[in-house]
């Protein structure tokens, strides 16, 4: 999904990350704690949903994560199941 008109940014005024495509988004609601990122929701629209948008939306957040050098615990069962896959981000994962 790599679009020309997608946008990846932190909305810490709501405590979510958002990838925006041209009508669709997803959207990563999280809490931090110190350094910890606690991702509790991983959403995308349903027009978007089997597109990849939600994985590639994952590895935005993780390269995020580990430029800030916090630690994530994956609270959203996609979020888990995704960071499962991805072994290369297990070591930005809390204990």
């Amino acid at each position: 999904m790599n679009n020309m008109h997608d946008s990846f940014f932190n909305n810490t005024d709501k405590n979510q990350y958002e990838l925006h495509f041209e009508d669709s988004r997803v959207i990563g609601k999280y809490t931090l704690d110190k350094n910890i990122l606690h991702l509790k929701l991983i959403e995308a629209d349903p027009s978007l949903r089997g597109t990849g948008a939600a994985g590639k939306f994952m590895k935005l957040i993780m390269e995020d994560a580990q430029a800030k050098d916090l630690k994530v615990i994956p609270i959203c069962g996609y979020a888990a199941h995704w960071l499962n896959r991805h072994p290369e981000y297990h070591h930005i994962l809390a204990d």
